[in-house]
């Protein structure tokens, strides 16, 4: 495992992406992390013997982690989609199997929308897919601040509080992976999609193998019936709620290395489980 930069320009906004990487055999896996967080959520990849040799990918948002962007007033979901195609282009990765959690996972849930060709099989953990996941993003109105930086200090607040697996880990190390003025531009554009995107239609409609992974304090959600009637398979993270990846991290990899062995022998194309798109 390598970590480097890539530089990169979306739409005149410069930037360089702090990555990691591996080279081997077979499709890429690549990890888009979420709101928060940064690549080395998935950085255990390299000690996990179910994925010796093969490669993958994750760097850092802009405006997160590592990572540098010139205005980050620019960042928004979409723009996370036009980082990510980018990203791939400079990395040569054509065609890979994608991972993404939360905001990452509505950011791959685009990207694989638009480019269904490229996209071998797709982890949704946790991402947006309904209203009722904007827990976190919703605050931007719930809880609305005019300075970015009080907000976020209020938003790390809430969720060292909340009675929720990790929500104290994942609270405490906010202010060191994301920076205050990148925020509202995230959060408005996550709560956007959520309430007016379909992506529940969208993500039915995928033509490829798809696994929707969740903690089991979010068990309540009430779409998994209709995603489990939809031919998506479910994995649900037993003690842990919306971050698998700091409370059960072991299940959390086993789940996604069983998905990959079914994934591989699936046939192709991978047939759509819903109606035409609008």
């Amino acid at each position: 495992m390598t970590k480097h930069e890539i530089p990169l320009s979306i739409d005149g906004t410069d930037m360089r992406l702090s990555c990691m990487s591996r080279g081997g055999h077979g499709l890429p896996l690549v990890f888009l992390h979420g709101f928060g967080s940064t690549k080395e959520d998935y950085a255990d990849i390299a000690q996990n013997p179910d994925f010796a040799g093969q490669p993958f990918f994750a760097y850092d948002a802009p405006g997160c982690g590592d990572s540098w962007c010139s205005d980050l007033e620019k960042i928004s979901v979409p723009f996370l989609v036009d980082t990510a195609r980018a990203a791939l282009a400079a990395q040569g990765i054509e065609r890979f199997h994608l991972i993404g959690h939360s905001m990452g996972g509505l950011t791959s849930l685009v990207l694989a929308r638009q480019e269904p060709g490229r996209v071998a099989s797709f982890i949704d953990i946790e991402g947006n897919l309904a209203p009722e996941d904007c827990f976190l993003s919703r605050q931007i109105f719930l809880h609305p601040h005019e300075d970015p930086h009080l907000f976020l200090e209020d938003f790390i607040a809430r969720n060292w509080a909340a009675p929720y697996y990790s929500s104290p880990l994942y609270a405490a190390s906010v202010r060191y992976k994301v920076r205050a003025a990148a925020v509202r531009g995230i959060f408005e554009s996550m709560v956007d999609l959520s309430d007016n995107a379909d992506l529940m239609e969208k993500f039915l409609a995928l033509p490829f193998p798809r696994m929707f992974m969740y903690g089991e304090q979010n068990r309540s959600l009430t779409y998994l019936p209709h995603l489990s009637a939809n031919g998506v398979q479910l994995a649900e993270i037993t003690r842990s709620g919306h971050f698998p990846m700091y409370s059960n991290a072991p299940e959390m990899w086993d789940r996604i290395a069983a998905f990959h062995r079914q994934a591989a022998t699936a046939p192709r194309p991978w047939p759509a489980t819903s109606g035409p798109e609008r």
